[in-house]
């Protein structure tokens, strides 16, 4: 009988050539290499010499993406990741979802340059996106750490991992760069970037970006202007640098679609917007289009957000075994989300009010670490400090014959539901000793403290006041590496980590309630912990790195928002702990150079995560125990081959992801998906006045496939056997961008 390759998994087996490869050259003589084989420095490394799961995306990686994109559409290339956004930058701030090794976005930690960016959620109480922290071409580097992160990482939600992103210094030589692209959709991107050069001890960057595009479907832009600067100076043995970030972003949001309605109104169905009669007549109950309910769309819902982010750093070597490094920083952020609600009149005549929530945030931090060498151990310790005020209010706006528009904050609120201010301060302290054993072994052993302290304050709507306060005086980590020879590594960790309370009026926090149900859980609530144990193997040659990792994470007192309600409706929620999660799985990568100017990265993931108690829900107990958490792929595989001679490069990507459920019975979800991508460019040394110049072509979802791209983006739910949970969005089509550069 002759056996043929299923095609539709043919990406599969394309992710997992180079590792069956990798295993036979591991086999392989390990002589010197050839002059032909290169060193991998522009392509991802494995963690090389680190005692935990790590790896480092440089600016090749980054430039992989079209421009735009966020950087968080780079991750989806490594072990464990799984990432999903409605739009094809991957940017659309409402639709994005990142889980890594089971755990969700709002449970890793981010930061930039050392600055906490919070859990980087939409409703983001602590921090902000990293599309809006940075200017994606000032990346420099992403460094992920998947399961035990360092423990000096300024963050109080990190159960599952640490993301650190850090911007590009300034060059040392005077420079221009410039950059335009266009694509689909009316897409368009505007960046430039002046590089000071040396000024005597200083060196100056500053970079704008212009960027804009049409939803896919349905109506409305995605916008944003940023400003970037960064300054450093070298003054012998300190470096000073400093960097202030500008973004503003509106962006009008695609609606939340259930299968059902997928079924029903097909894949490319939107909101109303622009058509306000349309709307109005929804609310109604007049509809034309196939809809059932005044849930199947709305007039639009849309983002505004307002971001300063700043920070300066004085970096010291106070000699030559001592390290002294003290960073402060400050973020503003102000801006609503906006929603067209048919849930409240405003007269009459129009059945229609606009729903705003406004947020502010307030916050001020500072970090200080101090290294000392002593022989061969290397002790860290250092402290983060941050007082963060939070401004939340949900308000009600008069809409007349021509409404607001979406990209407009609006002003004389019709009604305040209620308004509040979140006073958080977070502390944490570290003590890490780094000790080398020997030339082979590398051990490390330290601990975290955290607390963190959040209180409310009632300036309109139901009276709240109290004060929740999440604490653990010792969380310790652990680690070791063992060099077998001059390629072959083994590595081990353990870390335990907690993730402080939310302080915010919605979603998971324990203020997302009445006053009575705020006392009656803030006494017995405990915070989210995990204990995270990894262990794996790495190998490094010329042309050849290879790393295996297996991990077991127990994850506690996981928190549950138990919703009262419609939650569009901004009905409040309580919160409870209901229980344990296991997760364990097994990850590998390799990247390999079969040829010299030919790179070739590979990853492969396979993850049970799994709830291991029920909960009750209103008094009916949820048989939860066993099944999958959502959202959650138990196999995740990608691969990226790219071509660079120097003048003419490209990539061909894939990226597959297994089932995942969007319901706790995992009694719904969403099949396996396998997206390609694909770029080709040409770039020349010299033309006229430019240096350098280039040209890109970028295609994302190069098969042009239909598929569900983020789930839970209006929440989790515990069953739909109906596929009737309007928490669903749906992925963008096939979407191309062309990109010209120059550097002056």
């Amino acid at each position: 009988m002759t056996h043929t390759l299923p095609f539709r998994r043919l990406p599969l087996y394309l992710a997992l050539l180079p590792l069956l490869h990798g295993t036979g050259a591991l086999a392989a003589d390990e002589s010197a290499p050839t002059a032909a084989a290169t060193a991998l420095d522009t392509i991802t490394i494995l963690g090389a010499g680190q005692s935990r799961q790590v790896q480092e995306l440089g600016g090749e990686d980054l430039a992989v993406l079209a421009p735009g994109s966020s950087p968080l559409k780079a991750l989806e290339l490594l072990p464990g990741v799984n990432f999903r956004s409605a739009d094809a930058f991957g940017a659309s701030e409402w639709t994005t979802k990142l889980n890594i090794r089971g755990f969700a976005q709002n449970q890793l930690g981010f930061t930039l340059d050392d600055v906490p960016l919070g859990d980087m959620s939409y409703r983001n109480h602590n921090g902000l996106g990293i599309s809006r922290a940075i200017i994606g071409e000032n990346i420099d580097r992403i460094v992920l750490s998947q399961g035990t992160g360092a423990l000096e990482t300024a963050s109080s939600s990190n159960l599952g991992g640490t993301v650190q992103f850090y911007s590009l210094d300034p060059a040392q030589e005077r420079r221009v760069t410039v950059e335009q692209s266009l694509g689909q959709h009316a897409a368009r991107r505007s960046f430039a970037r002046i590089d000071s050069g040396q000024l005597g001890p200083w060196r100056l960057a500053l970079s704008v970006a212009d960027q804009g595009s049409d939803k896919w479907k349905g109506g409305g832009e995605q916008k944003q202007q940023q400003f970037n600067a960064k300054a450093v100076g070298d003054f012998g043995a300190h470096r000073l640098s400093a960097f202030i970030n500008y973004s503003e972003r509106k962006e009008v949001d695609y609606q939340d679609l259930s299968k059902e309605m997928i079924g029903r109104l097909g894949w490319s169905f939107d909101n109303y917007y622009p058509d306000w009669s349309a709307a109005l007549q929804s609310a109604r109950g007049v509809w034309r289009q196939g809809e059932t309910s005044i849930d199947d769309a709305y007039y639009a819902g849309s983002g505004i957000r307002k971001d300063w982010l700043g920070g300066i750093t004085l970096d010291s070597a106070l000699s030559d075994t001592v390290q002294w490094k003290n960073t402060v920083y400050h973020h503003r952020d102000k801006g609503p989300s906006l929603w067209w609600s048919p849930y409240l009149a405003s007269s009459a005549a129009v059945p229609v009010t606009l729903r705003t929530v406004e947020y502010g945030i307030n916050r001020s931090g500072l970090l200080s670490s101090l290294s000392v060498r002593a022989g061969a151990h290397t002790v860290r310790t250092g402290i983060w400090y941050e007082h963060n005020a939070f401004d939340q209010a949900m308000r009600f706006y008069a809409q007349g014959d021509n409404p607001s528009s979406p990209y407009d904050t609006p002003a004389n609120p019709l009604q305040t539901r209620w308004d509040y201010r979140f006073t958080t301060k977070t502390l944490q302290f570290h003590l890490q000793d780094d000790f080398q054993v020997s030339d082979r072994l590398a051990v490390n052993a330290g601990f975290k403290s955290l607390s963190s302290d959040s209180s409310v304050t009632t300036r309109a709507g139901d009276a709240k006041t109290g004060s929740i306060k999440a604490e653990k005086g010792f969380l310790p980590q652990l680690g070791a590496n063992f060099k077998l020879d001059a390629r072959n590594e083994l590595f081990a960790a353990a870390a335990q980590n907690m993730r402080a309370y939310k302080a915010a009026a919605m979603e998971d926090s324990p203020f997302a309630s009445t006053q009575a149900g705020f006392d009656a859980v803030r006494g017995n609530l405990k915070p989210e912990t995990s204990v995270t144990v990894e262990a794996g193997w790495r190998y490094h040659q010329p042309g050849l790195a290879a790393s295996a990792t297996v991990y077991h994470v127990d994850f506690k007192n996981r928190l549950l928002a138990i919703q009262q309600g419609s939650a569009i409706e901004g009905n409040p929620s309580v919160l409870a702990n209901v229980g344990r999660v296991r997760s364990q799985g097994v990850e590998g990568a390799l990247t390999l150079q079969p040829a010299r100017d030919v790179n070739w990265f590979s990853s492969l993931s396979y993850n049970q995560s799994e709830y291991r108690d029920d909960f009750t829900d209103n008094g009916v107990r949820v048989a939860v125990r066993g099944k999958q958490v959502v959202d959650t792929p138990r196999l995740i595989a990608a691969s990226r081959l790219s071509y660079d001679n120097g003048s003419l490069f490209g990539h061909v990507g894939v990226n597959h992801l297994g089932k995942r459920y969007y319901t706790y019975l995992n009694d719904n979800g969403v099949g396996a998906q396998t997206l390609w991508d694909a770029s080709l460019g040409w770039r020349s040394k010299a033309l006229g006045w430019a240096s350098e110049y280039h040209v890109k072509l970028s295609v994302s979802n190069l098969f042009d496939r239909k598929y569900v791209a983020s789930l839970g983006t209006n929440g989790f739910v515990t069953s739909d056997p109906g596929g009737t949970a309007q928490t669903l969005q749906v992925g963008a089509p096939r979407t191309a961008y062309v990109t010209f550069g120059a550097r002056f």
